[in-house]
């Protein structure tokens, strides 16, 4: 029995009698002498204990009132972009975009209230019922491979999509001129994926334009159910006209017969769009080209009728259906009335020939300004690995989307499990204008992914990551925190299940967005140092907040807030805030713990910032972040708070034990199981990815006596070199391909992630163009790796038409969700030997 526990179970004294009668209101003197003394001073006391009590009670009050109100207000610092830069006047060659990366094709305005436009079609006959309606990327559609062959992130791009038999292109060009954003054409394409086939198959095609608001949509009718054109007004895009064009063959100008349909209806909201079609898809009608046999087909209502007309300002929904037998090509061309006005000569419409003509040039120039970029041939990779470079380029710029609307935050009250007391409340309506991870899987915005996406972005156009980041920087709050996934809008929501629509304001991400800004110091490109001249105030906060919010238990230590409790179905509680997720930390949260991972990051904020305060002139903080970088880089205080003697590596710190594993206990499933020897504060034996950051940010000397051991475990088959890249978990670990729990498989538990080997292959460059005593291994071991990851990302790619989420460090054989066109794209960078 604890001795606390022996003292309440004795016997009260005399004194602590009197005071058990006091506080029950009896007399705390026996004699009854000076009654009335008491009764006043036991008033004022009870007064002063009430009043003690009710102001602690409203300061506790104010305090969680300011901290909630705080999470849900935007930062004071000026924004990092111009004012109303997402609109026409201020941006006209990025107004209009293939900004809705979770449809396989579809086009947008940067607007808090667009116009959109897109693209769905089926198969007619091949399926009883309703036939399959093709629309959103999904992973267990069928569909695939599809990706984008190339894409500028700008003005052009092109798209094979394959399903089943069928072969669909998609390409679209834009044309400047007005003060709206342009023209814009697109072509698509149908044709058979295999030559010869005999039975050619019925397609429609459903061509749709949505509105937001109170747009004006206009259609114009033609003859059995076809659509002359479509007029409109926008308050942001001025007059404007949509036409499809009459179909043709492939590749000539012979028109081809087309059966049409069309639909009209209020906007029922954008992640309804494909459900509202299939509704509708619920009438027979008759395919009859002149001289053949008709065919039954399952189309649209024939009549052009506003259905379901809903309130004033709800938007409209308006769906043109064209069904053609394959092979067929159909254009839909929009016409800006600004740009139509703006010369003496009415412009031609960018259709037929003239959309060739658009088309073949744009490949032609996007081809010479790879090549000019990133010297693939130069450097005497295969014609179908440039291929494969290109492809990577293009996904990812063509999976740049554009998003509004409110997240929902949960703020921070200064006390760890206290946030789950509170409601979340909503974040001001931001615009966010980023790639996205995979467009089947997560097409919205995540933080730590973002750092690697402009890496490769920035190479090609320096230009979109300064709007990217300058988005991103417009989402800090009052604090400085930027919520590590943003789910804007309600195609967004739609596709997030609702326990991860709430983003915790105590949780941080891996400042990975100073990667570009880093090379954008060393650059010296005139825009982007006016850029970072502009958004240092955000940066400085953002960092500001990572390093006070996440600090450690002792000076110089970091711990990721916000793991996950140690649930009895946990193997190892995660740690999602840090983006390994399922990583293995210590066995047993607890605020003793000391994050490897997160100090490094921080020393890599502490010394960019420092060199930017520098170069902008920043005297004050480069005086107050210049000692913060000098003390986190100093290898006495990485050794002693993580370099594990008895381990051989750096490690994480906390209350662990390995003696931790799931066991079937019927009827809960599989439970975590702890034996001996019980936990103890300790370094973590956890040999992966998290002991090789102090390499991969190149925080070490090229003399350390660490860097030796750590390319030794790095090059060591039995701990993390795979002949695919490196392993994320040693095969030697206990944890190593291990579940972490019935129903969550392992993730960072031995698979190959290229955005981590990206850094280990810059890390290996950097080491084996420094003098020291590991440059020649550092420079043969870059080069071994860079092969090893390269070729298996390649010959992935050929068997199965994608770039893939991760890799199996067994078989190479791609995992996760497809396709990945997220940081999987750094395999150009790779290729390219650009760090």
């Amino acid at each position: 029995m604890a001795r606390g526990e022996r003292w309440r179970r004795a016997a009260p004294t005399d004194g602590a009698r009197t005071a058990q009668r006091a506080a029950r209101g009896g007399p705390g003197r026996r004699d009854g002498r000076g009654g009335g003394d008491r009764g006043a001073t036991g008033g004022v006391a009870l007064a002063v204990v009430v009043l003690s009590l009710a102001l602690g009670l409203s300061g506790r009050w104010i305090l969680a009132w300011h901290r909630a109100r705080r999470a849900v207000t935007l930062h004071s610092a000026p924004p990092a972009l111009p004012p109303d830069s997402s609109s026409p006047a201020v941006a006209p060659d990025l107004f209009w975009g293939t900004y809705r990366p979770h449809v396989y094709f579809g086009m947008k305005t940067r607007s808090s209230k667009p116009l959109l436009t897109g693209l769905m079609w089926a198969q007619q006959g091949t399926t009883p019922g309703t036939p399959k309606l093709r629309h959103t990327c999904e992973q267990g559609d069928g569909v695939g491979p599809y990706g984008w062959e190339f894409h500028d992130g700008l003005s052009f791009g092109r798209q094979h999509i394959q399903d089943g038999a069928l072969r669909l292109t998609t390409e679209f060009v834009k044309r400047p001129g007005g003060q709206h954003g342009g023209d814009w054409s697109w072509r698509v394409t149908v044709e058979p994926q295999a030559s010869g086939t005999s039975a050619l198959p019925l397609v429609s095609l459903f061509f749709y334009v949505v509105t937001d608001g109170k747009e004006v949509l206009l259609p114009e009718v033609g003859t059995k159910g076809q659509l002359k054109f479509i007029s409109g007004h926008t308050s942001e895009l001025g007059d404007f006209r949509f036409t499809l064009m009459p179909p043709t063959n492939p590749g000539d100008t012979a028109s081809k017969y087309g059966s049409y349909n069309v639909f009209w209806s209020s906007n029922p909201g954008l992640p309804l769009l494909t459900e509202m079609v299939k509704s509708r898809l619920n009438s027979w009608f008759q395919h009859r080209p002149p001289g053949a046999s008709p065919e039954r087909y399952l189309g649209l209502p024939g009549s052009l009728k506003w259905e379901d007309r809903g309130p004033s300002g709800q938007g409209q929904f308006l769906v043109q259906q064209v069904t053609l037998k394959v092979p067929f090509s159909l254009e839909f061309v929009f016409e800006s009335g600004s740009a139509q006005a703006e010369g003496n000569q009415a412009l031609e419409q960018l259709a037929g020939s003239l959309l060739t003509q658009a088309l073949e040039s744009h490949a032609e120039a996007f081809r010479e300004r790879f090549e000019k970029t990133f010297k693939l041939k130069e450097k005497g990779l295969t014609t179908g690995e440039q291929a494969l470079g290109q492809a990577a380029l293009s996904g990812l710029l063509g999976g740049i989307g554009y998003f509004y609307g409110q997240g929902l935050v949960l703020p921070d009250m200064g006390v760890e499990g206290s946030e789950q007391k509170v409601d979340p409340a909503l974040f001001p309506p931001v615009p966010l204008f980023t790639a996205v991870p995979s467009r089947s899987f997560f097409p919205r915005g995540f933080l730590w992914d973002e750092g690697f996406h402009q890496l490769v972005v920035q190479r090609w156009d320096p230009g979109l990551t300064r709007e990217a980041l300058g988005h991103w920087l417009g989402l800090l709050n009052a604090d400085g925190w930027i919520g590590r996934e943003q789910v804007l809008g309600d195609e967004a929501r739609a596709r997030v299940p609702p326990e991860f629509l709430v983003q915790r304001a105590a949780h941080a991400n891996p400042p990975t967005l100073l990667l570009p800004v880093a090379h954008m110091l060393e650059s010296g490109d005139p825009a982007d140092l006016a850029f970072l001249q502009k958004a240092f105030p955000r940066l400085y906060a953002w960092f500001s907040w990572l390093h006070q919010s996440q600090e450690g238990p002792v000076p110089l230590s970091y711990r990721w807030r916000g793991r996950d409790p140690a649930l009895p179905t946990l193997l190892n509680p995660k740690t999602l805030p840090s983006g390994l997720d399922d990583y293995p930390r210590a066995s047993h949260p607890s605020v003793t713990e000391r994050h490897l991972d997160l100090r490094c990051w921080v020393a890599l904020g502490a010394r960019v910032l420092t060199r930017l305060a520098e170069h902008l002139g920043e005297a004050e903080v480069a005086a107050e972040l210049g000692p913060l970088a000098a003390s986190l880089e100093a290898e006495e205080s990485l050794d002693e708070l993580h370099w594990a003697p008895e381990l051989g590596f750096f490690a994480d710190f906390g209350n662990h034990t390995k003696a931790v594993q799931l066991k079937p206990r019927p009827p809960q499933g599989l439970v975590r199981v702890v034996g001996r020897p019980q936990p103890r504060l300790q370094h973590v034996d956890a040999l992966g990815y998290v002991s090789l950051f102090p390499l991969l940010l190149r925080l070490l000397d090229p003399s350390s006596p660490r860097l030796g051991p750590l390319l030794d475990i790095l090059a060591d088959s039995r701990h993390l070199w795979s002949p695919f890249g490196l392993r994320s978990l040693a095969a030697s670990s206990p944890f190593y391909g291990q579940r972490n729990s019935e129903h969550d498989p392992p993730y960072w538990r031995g698979a190959v992630w290229l955005n981590v080997n990206y850094l280990a292959l810059g890390a290996l460059h950097h080491y084996g163009h420094l003098e020291g005593p590991h440059q020649a291994r550092a420079a043969k071991l870059h080069s071994e790796l860079r092969a090893n990851v390269v070729g298996n990302v390649w010959r992935q790619y050929q068997t199965t038409g994608f770039l893939w989420e991760q890799y199996n460090d067994r078989d190479g054989r791609g995992m996760g969700c497809r396709p990945f066109h997220g940081w999987t794209s750094l395999v150009l960078l790779a290729m390219a030997e650009d760090y």
